[in-house]
């Protein structure tokens, strides 16, 4: 366990992240705005960076776990960000969602520079990183992504190849954020039918999961919305927003239409319009309100 690891953004995906690499047996240094983050990492056997230009001088591998590609774009190239303190031969792990065309760009300096980069978005969820689970959609050269391969290891149970260049691996994230989100929507409705039409919860539930639709997707979602569990699950709703956000940008610039993630975009918007503290299953609270019903057990 001879690298040292960096980790930026330490919200409740990146810090369980963070937590599977230390529990490996790596050194960690992390930086978050919040102070309370970085204690918290700290009890955990973490080191503390005061910035992301800290974390990039005393680590040989950095992930990079925040919201946008703005946020991304400053911790790499802004004032005391990485490129200040990284040399040729260290890595960045971009497992951030964000426009394919940003981490494009970003890329740009960060390889002219000599130190290496990989673009892996991440699927899973919270539960995902907590359990050292997630899907990750990795684009770089293959000799970067196997010698990183070990540590990613440390928070991705099913790590994919997906590419050479970056900005696959956003591309790849942003078509199953297409599937993802319209599967979401689709379950809000159809629960919100059978209640409004008089079926109670634990029959669509035990009909659904004996179907050919059933999925541990389902299957969560379900029962989160039975048990009117709508804020702190792990998947808050702003961050699917955005990302169908990207998804249909990328179909904008590509010429495909995209019907049904569209009106999953719209529901969204609704959602966060009215619930924007809460987390993607608060859509059915907005059906239920126009259909006047609750699905519950």
């Amino acid at each position: 366990m001879s690298k040292h690891i960096g980790f930026i953004g330490l919200g409740d995906m990146g810090f369980s992240m963070a937590s599977n690499i230390i529990k490996a047996g790596y050194t960690l240094t992390g930086f978050d705005l919040r102070q309370e983050r970085l204690d918290m990492l700290e009890k955990l056997g973490g080191q503390r960076a005061t910035s992301p230009a800290e974390v990039g001088k005393v680590a040989d591998v950095v992930f990079i776990m925040v919201m946008t590609g703005q946020q991304t774009e400053a911790i790499v190239h802004g004032p005391a960000g990485l490129m200040e303190t990284m040399t040729p031969g260290k890595t960045i792990v971009l497992t951030a969602t964000i426009e394919p065309s940003e981490a494009r760009s970003i890329a740009r300096g960060v390889l002219e520079k000599g130190v290496q980069m990989i673009d892996s978005p991440v699927s899973g969820g919270q539960n995902g990183a907590q359990a050292g689970t997630l899907a990750m959609m990795a684009a770089a050269q293959r000799s970067v992504w196997e010698e990183n391969l070990e540590i990613m290891q440390a928070v991705g149970q099913n790590i994919f190849h997906v590419g050479e260049d970056i900005g696959i691996g956003q591309t790849v994230k942003a078509s199953l954020q297409a599937l993802i989100g319209s599967t979401f929507t689709a379950i809000f409705e159809s629960l919100v039918l059978g209640s409004k039409a008089g079926v109670d919860g634990k029959v669509l539930y035990e009909v659904f999961s004996a179907s050919g639709v059933n999925s541990p997707l389902f299957q969560n979602c379900a029962k989160l919305i039975m048990e009117r569990k709508f804020k702190g699950t792990g998947s808050q709703i702003g961050t699917m927003y955005k990302d169908l956000g990207i998804t249909m940008n990328l179909a904008r610039q590509n010429g495909v239409p995209m019907f049904t993630t569209a009106a999953a975009q719209q529901l969204f918007q609704a959602g966060i319009s009215k619930y924007p503290e809460e987390d993607n299953w608060t859509i059915t609270k907005v059906l239920e309100e126009i259909a006047g019903t609750e699905v519950k057990w």
